[in-house]
């Protein structure tokens, strides 16, 4: 079976969506979820902090285990764990419950989400794997838009179980689809690391002074990112007044701009380097974050200034993402699922940290989500700066 660019982005891009699927879904109804579960919508949204941790875990086990088996046996795996986990989260009846089953839907999440950029890399190195992660991305980035739609009148229609039954629906589909459509991409002949190894695989990536800078950076964009998403039913829905169904337009708006990012990296790529759009990107977070929190600080946190500000946050992401993922995947070719399993750890686990920072003191104020989204952005800035040096011109 041939594997073009083309087929290999939108496979790879229809596994990855899995991930904005399972968070963005449900957002329209965390206020109604929470009054079902009896729990207050701050400690509700925490579901996505826990999400993203059992996120993060499950990348760090199950990125290896793709090293040493194949890409297709993990993804398969995954995609049944998060299959099962889901019909689950139907079903829940308190906190607890919703905590525990979005951690096992995650860590199968995971397992699957694990394998996209390490498929990119089993096919396609440098500029061109950049330009491939690059497409995908702006393929994925469907997903996050339609979710929250396909939540919302799932809500509207039949409550806010279905969510989670459509969930199940969706692994099932990707079941049927990676089975039938992807073949193996992992080099047979690639050696099999043993256990000892795959952590002294991991600790060579830490201790790769570039590899860390790239690391960081994404983890903080990342961390940011997810600060306003956990906050964004209360900031949109409770604090600015928005309903339930005009909530995912606006959070649409988001993923558009992060959509048309996609496409200007890829345009750039032309005649820039990945490490000078990686600057570029975390740069214009950097003002968007600083902004944010003066337009808070002197009172002027109006409902479209806040919205058109997360919308250059967000829209960073995808000058970043793509360029730290193809920069790192560079170094580390050889063991390109370990390198982004600790990648994906990374960043999934600063966004549940972030949403931890956002959601656990259950503040009634956009202080949390700008403050956090301000310090993230500036760690990135320091930290790629630091370590991977400033870029070269292309």
């Amino acid at each position: 079976m041939t594997l073009t660019p083309g087929r290999v982005s939108l496979l790879v891009a229809i596994n990855t969506a899995l991930a904005p699927f399972a968070i963005d879904a449900y957002l329209p109804a965390m206020g109604v979820l929470a009054a079902s579960i009896g729990a207050s919508i701050h400690h509700t949204e925490l579901s996505i902090s826990v999400f993203m941790a059992g996120f993060a875990i499950g990348q760090l086990l199950f990125g290896p285990v793709s090293d040493r088996l194949g890409r297709k046996p993990v993804l398969l795996s995954g995609l049944v764990v998060f299959l099962l986990a889901s019909l689950m989260l139907a079903t829940v009846g308190t906190l607890t419950e919703l905590l525990a089953w979005r951690f096992v839907q995650a860590l199968g999440g995971g397992a699957c989400v694990v394998n996209s950029a390490a498929i990119v890399r089993d096919c396609f190195s440098g500029k061109q794997a950049a330009s491939v992660i690059s497409t995908m991305a702006m393929i994925m980035m469907l997903a996050p838009l339609v979710a929250p739609l396909f939540g919302s009148a799932l809500l509207y229609l039949s409550g806010w179980r279905v969510i989670f039954v459509f969930l199940a629906g969706y692994a099932a589909f990707l079941l049927w689809l990676m089975s039938t459509q992807l073949p193996e991409t992992r080099d047979p002949n690639q050696p099999v690391a043993s256990f000892p190894q795959v952590l002294r695989n991991y600790v060579s990536v830490v201790r790769h002074r570039e590899g860390l800078g790239y690391i960081f950076a994404v983890s903080a964009s990342f961390g940011g990112l997810f600060a306003f998403v956990t906050a964004s039913p209360f900031v949109y829905m409770e604090h600015f007044g928005l309903s339930p169904a005009v909530y995912p337009f606006v959070l649409g708006a988001n993923v558009i701009f992060i959509a048309l990012s996609n496409r200007l990296n890829i345009h750039l790529l032309k005649s820039r380097t990945p490490l000078q759009n990686l600057y570029l990107g975390l740069a214009i977070q950097l003002v968007a974050a600083g902004s944010l929190v003066t337009t808070v600080l002197t009172g002027m946190a109006s409902l479209p200034m806040v919205v058109a500000l997360v919308m250059l946050y967000s829209g960073m992401i995808g000058l970043i993402s793509p360029n730290a993922m193809a920069l790192l995947l560079d170094h580390f070719g050889h063991m390109s699922a370990t390198a982004t399993a600790l990648m994906g750890a990374a960043k999934f686990g600063s966004a549940a940290l972030a949403g931890v920072m956002v959601g656990a003191f259950e503040i009634e104020s956009l202080w949390p989500m700008v403050l956090t989204m301000l310090v993230a952005s500036l760690f990135g800035n320091v930290m790629l700066s630091r370590l991977a040096g400033r870029p070269v011109h292309a």
